[in-house]
């Protein structure tokens, strides 16, 4: 399946408790059908000290998002929209804005 969100995306988090939030895509993991954004979904995570000199405590860091909670954000609207695929005619398939039609991949 052709990934409709891939990393460096700039989304907006359409469901859940960081509804409404914007943010870049940071990894996607597609095994779990999730990705981890950029200040969405911000988790405490306790942390030990290390040897090697890492200070231990409480950091903030971003938990997976799953993609159906996610959507693409149209460059040219500024607005989310879905996803659709489009082949050129050179034969590179791009993504294209459903709302503009215009396309993301370039």
């Amino acid at each position: 399946m052709a990934a409709r969100i891939k990393k460096g995306d700039k989304v907006v988090v359409i469901a859940g408790a960081s509804k409404g939030t914007r943010g870049e895509v940071l990894r996607v993991i597609p095994d779990e059908n999730r990705a981890v954004v950029a200040g969405v979904a911000v988790a405490k995570h306790h942390t030990k000290a290390t040897r090697m000199g890492d200070a231990g405590g409480i950091i903030s860091r971003e938990a997976a998002v799953d993609l159906s909670n996610l959507a693409l954000i149209d460059p040219s609207t500024d607005k989310a929209t879905k996803v659709a695929f489009r082949v050129l005619e050179d034969g590179r398939k791009v993504r294209v804005a459903r709302k503009s039609g215009t396309a993301i991949d370039g």
